[in-house]
């Protein structure tokens, strides 16, 4: 039988979910360093419309404001976005009731993976704490180097999520919202899902599933173009750039590839950003959009190249934690 106190934890989760939801229009900015001024689009995120009937009578939770996307030029909600997130509200009925048991051991936003861990339905982004306390949406585009102390991850569907940032970075970002990096054995558990398959929808590699296609021209060559970054410096200084993830055909909104995903109702395990996992020695996995066999194929993949203090334009995260106990 479970504890009657799962419930409470389970509802502020739910509350906070279909609030977030209601707010889809409203425009926030997101922190960058030196405040450049830059064009930004709202996301709109999505929920479950019957998981919200079940708890509309709950008093809300005190909401944070929307994510927001910060670019140089602007990214816009596309006809393939809406589809991606119509996509993820039928997906979302279809396993409505999965949801709604899981969510007695983990927050709506994570998925209960083998009965054993809670891990982020969807690749992290920041949101960070002003000096008097409001929360904002931290630009995925920029590093955090310097405002470690200041943001925490959230797991959100239809949002850029947070590229350039460390394994350290991320483990303090995950602790900072109650929860952690996920192991290795945990991470790919949730990867393979219950089938345990090779890529999180089968054993056989399919083409534009996953954001895994590989655009013709490398991102970080092509960016130093742009910017006049000489050739000998490109690898050193072409990393960490803005720009880089803004690119069409590059980093794709969380959930908007819909199929990439399996019985757990995880997103984008493969493709879109490497994601760390828990070991000081750097580990990444999963690849990103522009290599999923490199290193190991789909679910198998990973990169042990870099410290952990190590963050380009390719890095990123999801969180775990454990999840309530039944008694």
């Amino acid at each position: 039988m479970r504890s009657s106190l799962r419930a409470p934890r389970a509802a502020r989760h739910l509350s906070s979910l279909v609030v977030t939801a209601v707010l889809a229009s409203a425009a926030v900015g997101c922190a960058a360093p030196g405040g450049l001024s830059q064009l930004h689009a709202v996301k709109e995120p999505s929920a479950n419309t019957r998981v919200a009937s079940v708890v509309a009578a709950r008093p809300p939770a005190p909401a944070e404001r929307p994510i927001a996307v910060r670019s140089t030029e602007a990214r816009v909600v596309t006809v393939e976005t809406r589809l991606a997130a119509a996509a993820w509200r039928s997906f979302a009925e279809d396993v409505d009731s999965e949801i709604l048991a899981n969510t007695a051991r983990c927050p709506m936003e994570m998925a209960l993976v083998d009965g054993r861990v809670c891990v982020d339905r969807w690749e992290a982004s920041l949101v960070e704490r002003g000096p008097s306390g409001e929360v904002h949406a931290w630009s995925p585009f920029y590093p955090v180097d310097g405002h470690e102390a200041a943001v925490r991850a959230v797991s959100r569907p239809g949002v850029i999520p947070q590229g350039y940032i460390s394994g350290e970075q991320a483990q303090r970002a995950c602790q900072a919202s109650g929860k952690r990096l996920c192991a290795a054995d945990e991470w790919e558990r949730a990867c393979r899902g219950p089938k345990h398959t090779r890529f999180p929808y089968g054993d056989e590699r399919k083409s534009r599933v996953c954001n895994d296609d590989i655009r013709s021209a490398h991102p970080v060559i092509e960016v130093a173009l742009r910017l006049g970054i000489p050739d000998e410096r490109r690898w050193s200084e072409g990393m960490n750039q803005p720009l880089i993830n803004q690119l069409p055909d590059s980093l794709f909104e969380t959930g908007m590839r819909a199929e990439c995903t399996n019985e757990y109702g995880v997103f984008d395990m493969v493709g879109n950003l490497h994601e760390w996992i828990e070991d000081r020695d750097g580990t990444f996995r999963g690849g990103f959009y522009m290599d999923t066999s490199l290193n190991g194929d789909g679910c198998s993949y990973q990169t042990t190249a870099h410290d952990f203090r190590y963050h380009d334009y390719s890095t990123g995260f999801r969180c775990c934690m454990d999840p309530d106990r039944v008694e």
